[in-house]
């Protein structure tokens, strides 16, 4: 069992001179939009906000005892709508992580905002915090779309918000877009990219809306009939991906992501250095990240574990003095070896199945066993195999993550212990 003791183990047991990242997360809205799946609530008053920022602290001193001083690469801030928190809870939190830790020259800071919810203090507290990256929750910009999930955001709002934090200094800017939503058809998200282009993001994110009422009660307020089927949905997804590509020039990067040429998500996509964690593509290459906050994951050289989901249970944990760690699984050289694998099908849409073997002294049986299941793949045109390296091909990019499963020994063996399949949701 991996629980509190064995998380304090492994980040003593880190090597002094590995560098880590941070994640904080705040799960805490303004609102909540009918379609969202991450861990937020709304919280209309400031005390609790309050209460939560000085958890994080908390967390964050907890942490630098068992780990050290040591060099941070990454920090990044997601929710829920992290300038939720008062302006100088935000400054007073960066200001405890530079205390504890050494921010590399190139650290990048990076924070996920509601355009309809940036107050000035807030777009202050970017500035003092030494915010280099800023991701934009955009979703859709067609009105009936936004009225149907419950998230009312002109393009004049996005827009300024992105002036706004240019005008400080901040030109790294992503964007999110989502498919599969109600009322949405391929010539709406075609215009959706197209008016998401006049925003010259470096990077956009093209998600699949997932539609999962038994884990989040609110999107049981989404009509299920109102939703496209899967013809519909690899439609609208192409549409985006055709319009960010001819005609923005925009270059695709691994499943979902798209940025400009000279982004260096680009860049790592182009000489093999893209990495995959839980909150998507990424150029950090720190072999620890360090989840803080409630729900917040963290993955390090020996497994992961993720902190207690609901707000209450965190601060007690918190508030006790030790990590809020709920579950967690260390990993095994096997296990090691298929993430290996699956990360770099995510990422470079192929693999060497022999040679990454080789690189962790392991036998490739287990993987060319596993990989038996690439045959239906490449009858269809979505991946080349050709007995040693599986190859993606460009078909077979939007079923990427189906490619990778066949890899993830924890996702095989549930489906064949269990009569029913699990509910999940589409994989386009």
């Amino acid at each position: 069992m991996v629980g509190a003791e064995r998380y304090a183990a492994w980040l003593r047991e880190l090597a002094p001179d590995l560098p880590i990242s941070l994640y904080l997360h705040v799960p805490f809205c303004d609102r909540l939009c009918l379609y969202c799946g991450c861990n937020t609530g709304v919280v209309r008053h400031e005390a609790p906000r309050r209460d939560y920022a000085s958890l994080l602290e908390r967390e964050l001193r907890w942490v630098a005892e068992q780990v050290g001083r040591r060099r941070v690469s990454h920090v990044h801030w997601g929710g829920g709508t992290p300038t939720t928190l008062p302006a100088d809870c935000l400054t007073g939190l960066m200001t405890v992580i530079r205390s504890l830790f050494d921010l590399t020259d190139d650290a990048e800071i990076a924070i996920e905002l509601d355009p309809t919810a940036l107050h000035a203090d807030r777009l202050a507290a970017l500035a003092s915090m030494g915010v280099t990256r800023v991701s934009l929750g955009v979703q859709d910009l067609n009105p009936a779309v936004q009225q149907a999930i419950g998230r009312l955001q002109s393009y004049e709002e996005t827009e300024a918000c992105a002036q706004a934090v240019r005008a400080l200094g901040v030109s790294a800017i992503n964007l999110d877009l989502i498919y599969g939503l109600p009322l949405q058809t391929e010539q709406s998200m075609a215009e959706t990219a197209r008016r998401a282009l006049q925003l010259k993001a470096g990077r956009v994110a093209v998600f699949g809306y997932a539609h999962v009422p038994w884990m989040k009660k609110h999107q049981a307020l989404i009509p299920e009939a109102s939703l496209p089927g899967a013809q519909a949905r690899f439609d609208q997804r192409a549409a985006i991906g055709r319009v960010l590509e001819q005609e923005g020039g925009y270059v695709p990067v691994g499943l979902d992501h798209y940025a400009r040429p000279d982004d260096a998500l680009a860049q790592a996509a182009t000489s093999g250095a893209l990495h995959r964690s839980f909150q998507g593509y990424t150029t950090d290459a720190a072999p620890a990240l360090i989840g803080i906050g409630a729900s917040a994951i963290g993955c390090l050289p020996q497994g992961y574990v993720q902190n207690a989901t609901r707000v209450p249970d965190y601060r007690q944990a918190i508030r006790a003095g030790h990590a809020a760690i709920v579950r967690g699984v260390a990993l095994s050289p096997e296990d090691r070896l298929r993430r290996a694998v699956i990360e770099q099908v995510m990422c470079d849409l192929q693999a060497d199945l022999p040679d990454i073997a080789r690189a962790h002294q392991a036998d490739p049986t287990v993987l060319l066993n596993a990989a038996q299941k690439l045959d239906g793949f490449a009858r269809d045109g979505l991946v080349r195999w050709d007995g040693a390296v599986v190859r993606v091909t460009e078909t077979g990019r939007p079923f990427v993550r189906n490619v990778a499963a066949i890899f993830d020994a924890y996702l095989n063996h549930h489906h064949s212990e269990n009569n029913d399949q699990p509910r999940h949701a589409q994989a386009v």
